[in-house]
């Protein structure tokens, strides 16, 4: 199985993919965690990472490929199936992504477009607490710590990321819809794209996403 997960910040990505790790043994491909892991190393584009985040700027297009494409060179279990979480965000990167594929013979299977309410995403967002010793992450209504700010794995301080509110949130949406509407479109085209409620809890965008798996 081979799959892209799209969806705006608090529509579930994570979750979901933390269940089709477990359930369907896919490897999770997430471009954020390979680019903070790049940027720790002293390689030529670990270098070139930090020299552009060292300025705000965004990363281009064309090195978040090159670290894909990198990925599917050197790790055989992507063979068995995998998730892309974070990649393509343009139809650029989309159509890269399909090139790279076609090389190797791995075409994509689906496209599931986590759709939910800004209202839903708002009361995710501002509601999610991240330990700062260990990642691990509550929320103060559906998964709250036993002891309040303070993590239950290690015991570390729970903060509120500083993007996390009403006003950031507002305009990570607005630059999600502009961004990503083409590659809805894109995926719509070629028949892959899967729209799935994500105004839902956890379990039922599981049971959703089986009936489409299987």
């Amino acid at each position: 199985m081979r799959i892209v997960l799209l969806g705006p910040p608090g529509a579930g990505k994570g979750t979901l993919a933390d269940h089709l790790k477990e359930k369907y043994r896919l490897a999770h491909i997430s471009t954020g965690d390979m680019l903070r892991e790049e940027n720790k190393k002293d390689s030529p584009l670990g270098r070139e990472l930090k020299s552009i985040m060292a300025k705000g700027a965004l990363v281009p297009d064309e090195l978040v490929t090159k670290l894909v494409q990198q990925r599917f060179a050197t790790d055989p279990n992507l063979k068995k199936g995998f998730m892309l979480d974070g990649f393509p965000r343009t139809v650029n990167q989309a159509q890269d992504l399909d090139a790279i594929l076609a090389g190797l013979n791995m075409p994509l299977d689906f496209a599931l477009n986590l759709e939910a309410s800004f209202k839903v995403l708002l009361e995710r967002l501002t509601g999610r607490r991240v330990c700062r010793k260990c990642a691990a992450l509550y929320h103060m209504t559906y998964k709250p710590p036993v002891k309040a700010g303070v993590c239950d794995v290690c015991a570390g301080e729970l903060y509120q990321r500083s993007d996390d509110n009403e006003k950031t949130i507002q305009a990570r949406m607005q630059v999600y819809q502009e961004s990503t509407a083409p590659i809805i479109d894109y995926y719509a085209k070629q028949g892959k794209l899967k729209k799935i409620d994500a105004n839902v809890d956890a379990p039922e965008v599981r049971r959703a996403v089986a009936a489409i798996l299987k």
